[in-house]
């Protein structure tokens, strides 16, 4: 059974995707200007737009990137030392040369996280560890990765399914803080049995497909590489070569 994706850019080769990951990782260190590692993120949000995942990736970039930008770039500014004093109040001093070293180390991490999240956003867990299977990966390596990207999604889903059965008995969920931690607390035991148990039945299913069978495993799930993915492989390598020989020159 071959993948089906909404989209060109979710129908991309896992490893294709990845290689847009790799290419940013490598050309923000490459080139020096913070400019150009801050317009990752917007070239990210335009690719997120055309595959269909724009509300996502900006909610999860602004909450998983924006506190940590923030943090670094005021910690640096006070502490990093210097002796070009922009502005004082105190012991406290914000630094031209903690301002220039706060924006080169956040305009990377805001580049390399917004690719990673583009990458996961817009590929499906099982293509990539099929993509991973393909490359040689021990299946037993690959299902630990898909158990591990899988368990936060799965205990949310299943932490949704016990309050609403909390709320068909008449248990208050909603209102101050108070409530609702007083509502958690009693999910916290049918979350963690609830868990064991799906534990236990992952591994009999496993067992009745014989996966720790020493025998070459085969896949009802493919993905295919089309031209589409050399080619984007192709010109990604080609424009690191330029970057890298630019920075060689120059």
């Amino acid at each position: 059974m071959a993948a089906t994706q909404s989209n060109a850019i979710q129908s991309l080769y896992p490893s294709t995707k990845f290689y847009f990951v790799l290419f940013c990782m490598v050309s923000v260190f490459i080139i020096p200007n913070y400019w150009y590692a801050y317009a990752i993120l917007p070239l990210c949000m335009v690719l997120s737009y055309f595959a269909g995942c724009f509300k996502q990736f900006s909610n999860l970039s602004l909450k998983a990137l924006s506190l940590i930008v923030v943090f670094i770039f005021i910690l640096q500014s006070f502490f990093y030392p210097g002796t070009d004093v922009v502005w004082s109040f105190g012991i406290f001093a914000i630094k031209r040369e903690g301002i220039l070293f706060s924006l080169a180390l956040t305009s990377k991490i805001v580049a390399i996280g917004s690719a990673f999240i583009l990458f996961f956003r817009t590929t499906n867990v099982k293509d990539m560890t099929y993509a991973l299977e393909r490359l040689g990966i021990p299946p037993k390596v690959t299902f630990i990765l898909l158990a591990t990207l899988q368990i936060i999604p799965e205990m949310k889903k299943l932490t949704y399914v016990i309050m609403d059965a909390q709320r068909t008995r008449g248990v208050e969920t909603e209102g101050k803080l108070s409530v609702r931690i007083k509502a958690f607390l009693p999910t916290i035991s049918p979350l963690i049995l609830g868990s064991i148990a799906n534990t236990e039945e992952r591994v009999l299913t496993l067992e009745s497909r014989a996966f720790t069978a020493n025998v070459k495993k085969t896949s009802l799930y493919t993905v295919h590489k089309t031209n589409a993915d050399r080619i984007i492989a192709a010109i990604l390598a080609l424009l690191l070569i330029i970057i890298i020989a630019g920075r060689v020159v120059l």
